[in-house]
Protein backbone atom coordinates (compact mmCIF):
# COMPACT_ATOMS: atom_id res chain seq x y z
CA UNK A 1 0.00 0.00 0.00
CA UNK A 2 1.30 3.71 -1.00
CA UNK A 3 -0.14 6.36 1.03
CA UNK A 4 0.54 9.90 -1.34
CA UNK A 5 0.05 12.95 1.02
CA UNK A 6 0.04 15.97 -1.12
CA UNK A 7 0.86 19.60 -0.01
CA UNK A 8 1.19 22.70 -1.86
CA UNK A 9 0.20 26.31 -2.34
CA UNK A 10 -3.75 27.11 -3.01
CA UNK A 11 -4.29 26.39 -6.01
CA UNK A 12 -1.40 24.70 -7.14
CA UNK A 13 -2.66 21.76 -8.46
CA UNK A 14 -3.34 19.87 -5.87
CA UNK A 15 -6.99 18.81 -6.70
CA UNK A 16 -5.57 17.58 -10.45
CA UNK A 17 -2.65 15.66 -8.57
CA UNK A 18 -5.29 13.45 -6.76
CA UNK A 19 -7.75 13.64 -10.04
CA UNK A 20 -5.13 11.49 -11.95
CA UNK A 21 -3.99 9.23 -9.37
CA UNK A 22 -7.39 8.28 -8.81
CA UNK A 23 -8.26 8.12 -12.43
CA UNK A 24 -5.40 6.36 -13.97
CA UNK A 25 -3.49 4.86 -11.06
CA UNK A 26 -6.95 3.71 -9.04
CA UNK A 27 -5.63 5.41 -5.69
CA UNK A 28 -8.12 6.15 -3.22
CA UNK A 29 -9.02 9.38 -2.10
CA UNK A 30 -8.73 10.83 1.14
CA UNK A 31 -9.69 14.88 1.35
CA UNK A 32 -8.72 17.05 4.29
CA UNK A 33 -11.14 19.59 2.27
CA UNK A 34 -13.99 17.25 2.62
CA UNK A 35 -13.86 16.10 6.25
CA UNK A 36 -13.41 19.72 6.87
CA UNK A 37 -16.88 20.37 5.47
CA UNK A 38 -18.24 17.61 7.22
CA UNK A 39 -17.29 19.20 10.35
CA UNK A 40 -18.30 22.54 9.60
CA UNK A 41 -21.30 21.59 8.15
CA UNK A 42 -22.40 19.68 11.43
CA UNK A 43 -22.08 22.92 13.06
CA UNK A 44 -24.30 24.92 10.80
CA UNK A 45 -21.10 27.31 9.74
CA UNK A 46 -20.81 29.18 7.00
CA UNK A 47 -18.39 27.48 4.53
CA UNK A 48 -15.63 29.42 3.71
CA UNK A 49 -11.56 29.21 3.91
CA UNK A 50 -11.93 31.11 7.18
CA UNK A 51 -14.26 28.46 8.89
CA UNK A 52 -12.16 25.78 7.41
CA UNK A 53 -8.92 26.99 9.19
CA UNK A 54 -10.81 27.58 12.21
CA UNK A 55 -12.43 24.31 12.47
CA UNK A 56 -9.05 22.52 11.22
CA UNK A 57 -6.91 24.85 14.12
CA UNK A 58 -9.57 23.61 16.50
CA UNK A 59 -9.69 19.92 16.01
CA UNK A 60 -5.80 20.03 16.07
CA UNK A 61 -5.50 22.05 19.12
CA UNK A 62 -8.23 19.50 20.87
CA UNK A 63 -6.69 16.64 20.06
CA UNK A 64 -2.83 16.31 18.27
CA UNK A 65 -2.09 18.06 15.56
CA UNK A 66 -1.99 15.04 13.09
CA UNK A 67 -5.33 14.48 13.98
CA UNK A 68 -7.63 15.35 10.53
CA UNK A 69 -4.93 13.42 8.71
CA UNK A 70 -5.13 10.61 11.33
CA UNK A 71 -8.30 9.93 10.76
CA UNK A 72 -7.97 9.96 7.00
CA UNK A 73 -5.47 7.52 7.18
CA UNK A 74 -7.56 5.13 9.34
CA UNK A 75 -10.54 5.12 6.88
CA UNK A 76 -7.68 4.45 4.34
CA UNK A 77 -6.52 1.36 6.33
CA UNK A 78 -9.65 -0.53 6.38
CA UNK A 79 -9.80 0.18 2.15
CA UNK A 80 -6.43 -1.13 2.42
CA UNK A 81 -5.71 0.20 -1.12
CA UNK A 82 -2.83 2.84 -1.69
CA UNK A 83 -4.32 6.21 -1.53
CA UNK A 84 -3.77 9.89 -1.38
CA UNK A 85 -4.08 11.85 1.09
CA UNK A 86 -5.48 15.48 -0.32
CA UNK A 87 -4.52 18.66 1.35
CA UNK A 88 -1.26 18.18 4.03
CA UNK A 89 -1.05 21.85 5.74
CA UNK A 90 0.78 21.07 9.51
CA UNK A 91 4.51 19.46 9.92
CA UNK A 92 2.82 17.25 12.66
CA UNK A 93 0.50 15.93 9.76
CA UNK A 94 3.77 14.79 8.44
CA UNK A 95 5.40 13.76 11.37
CA UNK A 96 3.07 11.41 11.70
CA UNK A 97 2.62 10.32 8.59
CA UNK A 98 6.12 9.46 8.13
CA UNK A 99 5.40 7.09 10.81
CA UNK A 100 3.58 4.75 8.68
CA UNK A 101 4.87 2.27 6.19
CA UNK A 102 4.83 3.59 2.38
CA UNK A 103 4.25 7.38 3.05
CA UNK A 104 5.68 9.35 0.55
CA UNK A 105 4.74 13.15 0.03
CA UNK A 106 3.98 15.72 -2.63
CA UNK A 107 4.29 19.08 -2.78
CA UNK A 108 3.32 21.41 -5.82
CA UNK A 109 3.45 25.21 -6.33
CA UNK A 110 2.54 27.18 -9.51
CA UNK A 111 2.85 31.47 -10.49
CA UNK A 112 -0.06 33.16 -8.37
CA UNK A 113 -1.27 34.76 -10.86
CA UNK A 114 -1.87 31.52 -12.62
CA UNK A 115 -2.94 29.83 -9.06
CA UNK A 116 -5.47 32.73 -8.64
CA UNK A 117 -7.25 31.96 -12.26
CA UNK A 118 -7.35 28.53 -11.40
CA UNK A 119 -9.10 28.86 -8.27
CA UNK A 120 -11.37 31.23 -10.12
CA UNK A 121 -12.36 28.86 -12.29
CA UNK A 122 -13.04 25.67 -10.42
CA UNK A 123 -15.51 28.27 -8.20
CA UNK A 124 -15.57 26.33 -5.00
CA UNK A 125 -17.24 27.91 -2.04
CA UNK A 126 -14.29 29.18 -0.60
CA UNK A 127 -12.75 30.46 -4.08
CA UNK A 128 -15.10 33.72 -4.38
CA UNK A 129 -12.22 35.89 -3.13
CA UNK A 130 -10.19 39.23 -4.40
CA UNK A 131 -6.80 38.15 -5.39
CA UNK A 132 -5.51 40.59 -2.47
CA UNK A 133 -7.82 38.15 -0.25
CA UNK A 134 -6.43 35.22 -2.32
CA UNK A 135 -2.76 36.42 -1.24
CA UNK A 136 -3.54 37.04 1.90
CA UNK A 137 -5.08 33.83 3.00
CA UNK A 138 -2.06 31.93 1.40
CA UNK A 139 0.11 34.38 3.90
CA UNK A 140 -1.90 33.34 6.98
CA UNK A 141 -1.22 29.50 5.98
CA UNK A 142 2.06 29.80 5.26
CA UNK A 143 4.32 30.23 8.46
CA UNK A 144 3.16 29.58 12.01
CA UNK A 145 5.22 28.36 14.88
CA UNK A 146 1.95 26.88 16.63
CA UNK A 147 1.72 23.41 16.15
CA UNK A 148 -1.84 23.22 15.07
CA UNK A 149 -1.92 25.13 12.42
CA UNK A 150 -1.23 26.09 8.73
CA UNK A 151 2.35 26.12 7.97
CA UNK A 152 2.54 25.39 4.41
CA UNK A 153 6.22 26.81 3.87
CA UNK A 154 7.34 23.65 6.44
CA UNK A 155 5.50 21.49 4.90
CA UNK A 156 6.78 22.42 1.15
CA UNK A 157 9.88 21.84 2.11
CA UNK A 158 9.69 18.44 3.83
CA UNK A 159 8.36 16.82 0.52
CA UNK A 160 10.06 14.32 -0.95
CA UNK A 161 8.95 15.31 -4.36
CA UNK A 162 8.06 19.19 -5.66
CA UNK A 163 6.19 19.29 -8.49
CA UNK A 164 6.07 22.45 -10.97
CA UNK A 165 2.55 23.07 -12.32
CA UNK A 166 2.70 26.59 -14.65
CA UNK A 167 2.57 24.35 -17.67
CA UNK A 168 -0.05 22.14 -19.49
CA UNK A 169 -1.71 19.07 -18.15
CA UNK A 170 0.60 16.78 -19.88
CA UNK A 171 3.25 18.45 -18.42
CA UNK A 172 2.06 17.88 -14.74
CA UNK A 173 1.14 13.99 -15.67
CA UNK A 174 4.68 13.78 -16.87
CA UNK A 175 6.06 14.59 -12.90
CA UNK A 176 3.60 12.39 -12.13
CA UNK A 177 4.73 9.55 -13.46
CA UNK A 178 8.07 9.91 -13.03
CA UNK A 179 7.19 10.63 -9.22
CA UNK A 180 5.93 7.31 -9.28
CA UNK A 181 8.61 5.36 -10.76
CA UNK A 182 10.50 6.85 -8.09
CA UNK A 183 8.25 5.09 -6.09
CA UNK A 184 8.03 1.98 -7.54
CA UNK A 185 11.97 1.83 -7.29
CA UNK A 186 12.20 2.55 -3.59
CA UNK A 187 9.28 -0.09 -2.41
Amino acid sequence: MIVIGITGTLGAGKGTIVDYLVREKCFRHYSVRAFLIREISKSGMKIDRDSMTHVANKLRADHTPSYITDQLYEEAIKEGASCVIESIRTPGEIASLRNKKGFFLMAVDADPKLRYQRIRERNSETDEVSFETFLSNELREMHSDDPDKQNLAACILQADFLLHNDGNLDDLYQQIELILQKIEKHG
